[in-house]
């Protein structure tokens, strides 16, 4: 069975003596069930397993319960008194932050020896609930969409399969039938995040603006959109702030982000127009009517698919790091991403096979920005396959 680099990071943490909760927090369906299964088979240690994830809120006795048995399995453990409960989806009870730290702080204080791991699949609603009430008392290892590399590793895939399926591991066993594929990204993935992890668990006044604004993200990906130019395509007569707020959410769900322009030592402002990024391109193509084979013959949709595939990259591959992810454009003159980590910047442009000129956008922004690295990614540049490959991080270091 594959185990993705970050349960090295976790069962590391796990094994040292009780001091933080750790908080695992990433998308739907990238796995940290089957990785937090894992890690418990490895601790050999008494463990108690529950889950928040049903239609229905469940109240803050929930956790309570679900605490005793985990306390009551530390009691009773060989293996120095200690032993994990893991929550799954907490964020989904009310008030959760509260009662884990009253819960948390009895623990310590009567030397109770029981490991704590808290899980969410909506990572914005978890790190509220993180900074109210938990202050100094946890450790956060995000969870991203698993990247090409992982996909190849696990399933054997292809830089072209990445590319057009994502990096969705629950459903690469259902492509060779792409309807079936299709029909559990929307039901099981798309509608249930949707649902489930924003309208259940915040208030949203207009859902129906929300959804839109998704598929709109989804058919514009990797174009920048004025608010209010989205709000001319949506048809709709809402405000720039809600819209901003929707896309603030959907990018919290790991579903569709909004990048914002580079500016260099300025403030970034959150009105200026934003570049839509899909998180995974099996978002985008599931919800199309052009079939795998039939996307790498379009020129233009395979160029779209393939910048999404390198964005999506760059923008999982800084979660949790000091790294940022923007775009670049003055004057019809564009850089596809800049990359900036401290004082080092990156710029990146992708020759995809889309109909644009690579070269006088990077000219302008070098002579404005004076990047460390300029990078081209496709064509007579760096193969698309190779830096799907390379972690984010080490772009900086290695090309």
């Amino acid at each position: 069975m594959y185990n993705r680099p970050i349960y090295k990071t976790l069962l590391s943490r796990l094994k040292e003596p009780r001091k933080f909760l750790q908080v695992l927090a990433g998308p739907r369906q990238v796995g940290k069930t089957t990785l937090i299964r894992q890690v418990i088979e490895a601790l050999n240690i008494p463990s108690h397993y529950a889950s928040a994830d049903e239609p229905t809120l469940k109240s803050a006795v929930w956790i309570e319960q679900q605490w005793e048995i985990g306390r009551l399995q530390a009691r009773r453990s060989e293996k120095k008194g200690e032993a994990l409960l893991v929550l799954d989806e907490v964020q989904k009870v009310s008030g959760w932050s509260e009662i884990v730290k009253r819960l948390w702080d009895e623990d310590t204080a009567n030397k109770i020896r029981l490991k704590i791991v808290l899980l969410g699949s909506s990572p914005l609603l978890i790190h509220r609930g993180l900074t109210e009430s938990l202050a100094g008392r946890f450790e956060i290892i995000p969870i991203s969409h698993w990247s090409f590399s992982e996909m190849k590793e696990a399933f054997g895939w292809n830089v072209e399969q990445f590319i057009y399926f994502g990096g969705y591991p629950g459903a690469a066993g259902l492509i060779d039938n792409q309807e079936r594929w299709s029909r559990y990204i929307i039901d099981s993935l798309i509608e249930t995040t949707i649902s489930r992890d924003i309208l259940l668990m915040t208030r949203v006044d207009k859902p129906a603006l929300l959804r839109r604004l998704f598929l709109l993200g989804c058919d514009y990906s990797g174009q920048i959109l004025s608010y209010q130019k989205m709000l001319g395509q949506l048809q709709d007569a809402g405000n720039t702030t809600t819209l901003a707020h929707y896309l603030e959410l959907l990018a919290g769900a790991g579903m569709l982000t909004g990048l914002q322009k580079f500016a260099g030592k300025q403030i970034k402002q959150r009105g200026t127009s934003p570049k839509l990024q899909v998180l995974n391109t099996a978002l985008m193509t599931a919800q199309s009517h052009t079939s795998f084979e039939a996307a790498m013959t379009n020129r233009e949709y395979w160029g779209r698919l393939a910048e999404t595939a390198i964005g999506a990259h760059l923008v999982n591959g800084t979660i949790g790091t000091k790294a940022e992810v923007f775009y670049w454009r003055e004057r019809g003159k564009e850089v596809d991403f800049v990359l900036r980590l401290g004082k080092t910047i990156v710029a990146i442009e992708v020759k995809s096979g889309r109909s644009k000129d690579t070269l006088a956008g990077m000219e302008a922004f070098s002579s404005i920005f004076k990047p460390q690295k300029k990078l081209l990614v496709g064509g007579s540049g760096i193969s698309i396959e190779e830096f799907l490959s390379t972690a984010v991080m080490e772009c900086v270091k290695i090309f």
